[in-house]
C-alpha cells in the first residue's frame, strides 16, 4: 500500500512540475487539433526535399511527410503551415514549441534522440555524406583532397564526419562554415573553397542550382551513415505515433501496390487483409491512433505512396534523377521497411 501511495505521489509531483514529460502527454495533438493545422519546420530551400515555387507553394520529399500528417489528421493535406529553418535554428524551434514537427533532412543520431529531448519518428531518406567539386580541380577521389579548403554548413553532423574522415586518412584541410546551404554552394561556385561537403542528396540538390551544374561532380566516397527523418518532441506519444505511422502508411502502401490513382477503388474491393487493415476496411486501427477510419486512404489519395513521393520529388520524375538505391523497398534491395498495420 505504501508503495502505491509513493508512486502516486511521484506521478502527481511530476505532473505539477512538468518532470519527465508527464504534463505534456497529448499536448501537441490537442494544440494541433484546436488550431486546425500542422506547423512544420522544413529546410530553408533544398530542391527535391523542401522548397517553394514562385507562388509560395511548398514541395518536396520532406514536405510530403508534413502533408501526410495533415491528411491523416484532418483529411486535408493542405492544412500545413511551413517554417523554413536553417540547420542551427531547427532544434530550438522544435524544443520551444514554435513548430509541431520537424521534417528537414535531419540525421538521426544518439545524442539528438536522447540528449536534446527529441524523438525521431522514422527514416524517409537513407543518405550519406559526400563531396562536390569542380571538375577542373582534377580530383576523382576524396583521398586526393589533402590541403583542400572545404565549405560546410554550420550546425550539422557534417563537421565531425569531415574531421574524422580527414584525420583517419592523414589529410589536412581548412574548413569554412556557413549558416545556409545556399551560402556554401555560392562559395564553392565563386572558388572560395575547393570542395563542398554535405549529405549526397543535398549535394545533388545544390548542384542543379549552380550556373553550370555539369561542371561539377560528386566524388564516389560516402563517408558516413545519414538516416534522415521527421522529428518530434519527447513526452507526447500520441503525436509521435501519428507522425510515425503517417510515414509508415506511405511505405506500406507502396509495398502493397496501393497508390494515389487506385486507392479509393482498392479500399472498396480489396480481398487482401493487409490492404484492408491499412485502408480501414478491417479493424479499428485508426481509432488506436486517434485518427479517422480512412486516415491512410487520405494520405495515399492526397500525397501518394512513398514511391510516388520519391519519384516525383527526387527520383526519375524530378530534375535530381536520384536512383532509389538504399531507399528502395526492403524486398527490392533497399532499406525502406515499415511495420504492418495489425
Amino acid at each position: 500500500m505504501k508503495m502505491v501511495k509513493s508512486t502516486l505521489a511521484i506521478l502527481t509531483t511530476a505532473t505539477v512540475l512538468g518532470i519527465s514529460g508527464f504534463v505534456h502527454a497529448g499536448a501537441t495533438l490537442d494544440a494541433v487539433q484546436k488550431k486546425g493545422f500542422v506547423q512544420c519546420g522544413i529546410s530553408d530551400g533544398l530542391p527535391g526535399f523542401s522548397y517553394a515555387d514562385a507562388k509560395g507553394n511548398y514541395f518536396g520529399l520532406d514536405v510530403d511527410v508534413c502533408r501526410a500528417v495533415a491528411a491523416a489528421l484532418f483529411g486535408d493535406a493542405t492544412k500545413v503551415k511551413y517554417s523554413p529553418l536553417t540547420a542551427k535554428e531547427r532544434f530550438t524551434a522544435l524544443q520551444s514549441g514554435e513548430i509541431d514537427m520537424l521534417s528537414r533532412n535531419t540525421t538521426w543520431t544518439s545524442s539528438r534522440d536522447s540528449g536534446l529531448g527529441l524523438n525521431f519518428a522514422g527514416v524517409n531518406y537513407y543518405d550519406g555524406q559526400g563531396f562536390l567539386v569542380n571538375k577542373k580541380l582534377g580530383v576523382t577521389s576524396a583521398k586526393e583532397l589533402d590541403g583542400a579548403t572545404v565549405c560546410i554548413q554550420a550546425g550539422t553532423t557534417t563537421e565531425l564526419n569531415l574531421s574524422d574522415y580527414f584525420r583517419a586518412n592523414g589529410l589536412k584541410y581548412t574548413p569554412i562554415t556557413y549558416d545556409t546551404s545556399d551560402e556554401s554552394a555560392t562559395s564553392l561556385e565563386s572558388g572560395r573553397c575547393d570542395v563542398l561537403t554535405s549529405d549526397q542528396s543535398q549535394l545533388y540538390a545544390q548542384r542543379i542550382k549552380l550556373a553550370a551544374p555539369l561542371e561539377y561532380v560528386v566524388l564516389p566516397e560516402v563517408i558516413s551513415k545519414e538516416p534522415l527523418g521527421p522529428v518530434v518532441r519527447q513526452g507526447d506519444d500520441e503525436w509521435f505515433n501519428i507522425v510515425r505511422w503517417s510515414l509508415f502508411a506511405m511505405v506500406n502502401a507502396e509495398e502493397l501496390g496501393v497508390n494515389s490513382k487506385n486507392v479509393e477503388e482498392v479500399a472498396k474491393t480489396t480481398k487482401n487483409p493487409d490492404v484492408a487493415r491499412l485502408l480501414g476496411g478491417e479493424g479499428e486501427f485508426g481509432k488506436d491512433l486517434k485518427l479517422p477510419k480512412d486516415w491512410a486512404v487520405q494520405i495515399v489519395k492526397q500525397v501518394g505512396n512513398y514511391g510516388e513521393s520519391f519519384d516525383r520529388n527526387v527520383g526519375a520524375g524530378s530534375d535530381l534523377k536520384i536512383e532509389r538505391g538504399l531507399n528502395a523497398l526492403w524486398n527490392k534491395g533497399g532499406l525502406q521497411y515499415a511495420p504492418p498495420v495489425r
